[in-house]
């Protein structure tokens, strides 16, 4: 807890060496980070007030939509444009030990070697959503540490994985052609939070089907009354008809809007501050590095828009709002757990209800009241 904290000479070295930008403080940081380990919380909160310029994007979908491969080309494409990159890869747990399977490292070779580019498998330790409670953490210590870009890639649970909202700002959601059910299930809840969708293996059968679903399922979503039109975004977004921003599509057409308009301004004249984004849709080959370059494009735009429209600030309320929930839930849910010791431990208490003695809202009652009265000295 924050009042048992101690400040150490170990976690200034530590903090000192991810901010002059040492690679073996980072790592070992994201170390202590990953494992929990005591202190671990005084060194977030160090880095805390140097994070905040780094554009964090998720990367999530299905398992075998080529994920990696893609995050790969990604980082590949952002160092050959100059950025520092981070990847945090949540990997499945191993059923044995709990760690990483390291899949996604096998998948990402080509950036080994690039002092620049910072790659950290991290376990899922069998949590849903796609992201291990650790992520947010390690993307501040990449943070801190002065990446330009801080890629995730969830570890590939489908539509459980919306816990990389809270970890991102732009979230991309990947589909493989020819998914078929997979499509149409986006629709029960990671289809609400992508910011693009990316047809990957565009070259296989059937990407020009599951190009047209993505689009349809898009537009139903963000207009349900209209009708369907062409590439239709918010103000400075890019779709995959106009990865040059210049409002032609991919045959030198005018894209438009509902009212004929050029496609950035939701009604014909929107301001381009309040106008909202419509996720684009675009194609990619993750082997050959296919569109990674519109992909990019796409991301540059939409950070773009989260600052202009003042969402990136809204965002990021609702993010820490969220994390300081989770994180006082924890520490209650902690004392709790030390209260439920020390009077017997959860069986006994458990056998004092089947025995009819008390009941299970008189012990929760009972457990609490300590804490409650605590919180309520802490007032007068």
């Amino acid at each position: 807890m924050a009042g048992e904290r101690r400040e150490s000479s170990a976690d200034a070295d530590l903090v000192a060496g991810i901010l002059d930008g040492d690679q073996r403080s980072l790592a070992r940081t994201i170390t202590r980070i990953e494992n929990r380990s005591p202190g671990y919380r005084d060194l977030v909160s160090a880095l805390h007030e140097h994070t905040g310029h780094a554009d964090v994007i998720g990367v999530t979908g299905a398992p075998g939509a080529g994920k990696s491969t893609l995050v790969d080309k990604l980082a590949a494409a952002y160092r050959d444009r100059g950025d520092t990159v981070g990847v945090v890869a949540v990997d499945p747990s191993s059923p044995y030990t709990g760690g990483s399977v390291l899949g996604d490292r096998i998948r990402m070779a080509s950036n080994v070697g690039d002092m620049e580019v910072f790659f950290r498998s991290m376990s899922a330790r069998g949590r849903l959503g796609g992201l291990s409670t650790a992520t947010a953490d390690a993307v501040k210590a990449l943070d801190a540490f002065g990446k330009d870009v801080v890629l995730i890639e969830t570890v590939g649970a489908g539509q459980n994985e919306v816990d990389v909202v809270r970890a991102a700002d732009t979230v991309a959601v990947l589909v493989q052609p020819g998914s078929g059910d997979d499509v149409q299930t986006l629709k029960a809840g990671i289809l609400e939070i992508g910011d693009v969708f990316v047809v990957n293996k565009a070259d296989m059968d059937g990407a020009e089907r599951t190009l047209a679903e993505l689009e349809e399922m898009v537009h139903l979503r963000d207009r349900p009354t209209r009708g369907l039109d062409t590439a239709h975004h918010g103000a400075g977004a890019v779709g995959h008809a106009d990865v040059d921003g210049n409002g032609d599509d991919a045959d030198g057409n005018v894209a438009h809007g509902d009212e004929g308009n050029v496609a950035h301004g939701g009604d014909g004249g929107d301001d381009a501050d309040t106008a909202e984004w419509t996720p684009p849709v675009l194609r990619t080959v993750g082997t050959t590095g296919e569109g990674v370059d519109e992909l990019i494009a796409v991301f540059d735009a939409h950070a773009a828009h989260l600052r202009d429209s003042g969402e990136l600030a809204q965002a990021e309320r609702r993010r820490y709002a969220e994390e300081i929930r989770t994180l006082v839930r924890s520490d209650i849910g902690a004392l709790a757990a030390a209260e439920i010791e020390r009077r017997g431990g959860i069986e006994a208490l458990a056998d004092r209800v089947r025995r009819r003695e008390t009941d299970p809202y008189t012990v929760a009652d009972e457990v609490v009241a300590p804490i409650a009265a605590c919180v309520d000295a802490a007032e007068e």
